[in-house]
């Protein structure tokens, strides 16, 4: 189901019993994020956190909207996470075989997808109030860490944005959630990563010597939300994946002061321009790898007006050790974009895990059909070498009949079947790229002429004979 705005959103979720009020007031710096921390480390990950009275600010916040299976289904719409799968792999069938490049981006060619691209709205719910002389210390933005920002600040990051971009050449607009550091009343500075859509505008602005028009929107349908976090093909735009996934395309509104353009029913949009040559020393950010990530010299956004709906909800999320909310929307992007490709790209795989443990890159377990005894060291190559699973630190191949969302049952066949003197497969590739080095673990069963034949090539069974007639007598024995 498509969600008009936010408010839709968690008016489903209070009636889901998935969201919970907090009235007592709470302090944006730490305070909220350390909340937040804990209860998103409850069984089934705790409820979403609306905290209606924030210090020093009028605005509630809410966090921790994603931070479950339940509710990251519920915000895209399906029943549970497989079906993205089983409806991005529909529209990719309609791929024909001869394409070429990035599979997903000849999404943009085919009508099923093509449909749901953003229109146009002459006005939005986002405009209800203007602030032309912005003050973003009038906002709930929180601080997550003790070691965020820089020192002569204090620490506050907008994590949960849509950072809009357009490119001076073709126009085309990029929607990125990238971390957002508060430096002054009307100054930002953006952390995007080299590679990013957005900083790739930003350095042919800086080539022609123009400043460059950003919005920061809040907000919006969750399926908004989400797709600004999708790692997407540049020719394809996040509002357009959208609207595929609620089912009706996203209205956007021009800004008040460039013509990029913005999701008409978001809760906020922050206006402004980077302007050649104004850059500064970003902060440190506390990561989700348990360290701080360090910037270097980063873009700095000067803030010309501030559009709101009258009564703002601030959304925002926190980032650290797993299980988070991150998480559950990165697990929605591996069944969504990451296993239908896949499978596309790669005969013979069956399914694929990322434990939230590797933060989604860092470790990838991968199912496989049986095939002759050199496929998973191919697999292994083909997965490193595309831009899938590139940064994947650790590749571990399973038989087809292992469950690779069990990672006990993973950990069991690992340390019991990997012969270590054959099974390990190192990655000889660009170290400057992989700084720490990649490696794969065969793990599965081999043939009995296979170098390397280890305990677990026949498995352990007892017969489904046995097994059925235990079900059928179960309620007999009592237990």
């Amino acid at each position: 189901m498509a969600f008009k705005d936010l408010s839709g959103f968690l008016s489903k979720l209070e009636e889901e019993g998935e969201l919970r009020r907090v009235s007592v007031e709470v302090d944006p710096l730490l305070e909220i994020a350390e909340i937040t921390d804990r209860v998103s480390k409850s069984p089934s990950g705790g409820e979403a956190l609306l905290f209606e009275n924030v210090r020093g600010s009028v605005f509630p916040v809410i966090t921790n909207m994603f931070g479950s299976m339940r509710r990251i289904c519920l915000a895209l719409g399906v029943g549970e996470l497989n079906q993205l799968t089983l409806r991005m792999e529909e529209i990719l069938s309609k791929v024909p075989s001869s394409a070429t490049g990035d599979i997903l981006s000849n999404l943009a060619a085919i009508p099923e997808f093509t449909r749901y691209a953003p229109v146009a709205s002459a006005t939005g719910a986002c405009r209800e109030v203007v602030e032309t002389r912005p003050d973003l210390d009038a906002y709930p933005i929180l601080k997550n860490f003790a070691g965020d920002g820089r020192p002569d600040h204090d620490g506050r990051f907008i994590t949960l944005p849509l950072v809009v971009t357009r490119d001076p050449d073709t126009g085309k607009a990029n929607g990125g959630m990238y971390r957002v550091e508060v430096i002054g009343r009307d100054r930002v500075c953006i952390h995007w990563r080299a590679a990013s859509g957005g900083a790739g505008h930003c350095r042919k602005y800086q080539e022609r010597g123009e400043r460059m028009p950003v919005a920061v929107a809040f907000g919006g349908d969750p399926a908004l939300i989400y797709s600004a976090s999708a790692p997407l093909p540049e020719c394809i735009d996040e509002m357009h994946l959208a609207g595929f996934l609620r089912g009706e395309p996203v209205s956007m509104v021009a800004c008040m002061n460039s013509p990029l353009m913005v999701p008409a029913d978001a809760e906020m949009v922050i206006e402004g321009f980077i302007e050649p040559g104004d850059s500064c020393q970003g902060g440190a950010f506390g990561n989700h790898t348990g360290s701080y990530a360090m910037a270097g010299d980063v873009p700095v956004m000067r803030v010309t007006c501030i559009t709101r709906r009258k009564r703002m909800i601030y959304p925002a999320t926190v980032v650290g050790r797993p299980p988070m909310e991150d998480c559950f929307m990165a697990r929605a992007t591996e069944r969504l974009l990451l296993l239908p490709v896949i499978r596309r790209e790669l005969p013979g795989v069956i399914d694929i895990h990322m434990p939230m443990e590797g933060i989604f890159h860092g470790c990838a377990i991968v199912a496989l059909e049986k095939g002759d005894p050199a496929h998973p060291r191919r697999l292994m190559e083909a997965l490193w070498g595309g831009r899938r699973l590139g940064d994947a630190r650790l590749i571990v191949v399973v038989d087809a009949d292992t469950d690779v969302h069990d990672i006990s049952l993973v950990a069991w066949k690992v340390f019991n079947l990997v012969d270590w003197r054959h099974d390990i497969v190192p990655d000889v590739s660009d170290r400057k790229k992989i700084p720490l080095g990649r490696i794969g673990l065969d793990a599965t069963r081999k043939a009995e002429n296979c170098p390397g034949k280890n305990v677990f090539s026949e498995e352990i069974a007892r017969g489904q004979s046995v097994i059925q007639m235990v079900d059928r007598r179960w309620r007999e024995y009592g237990l």
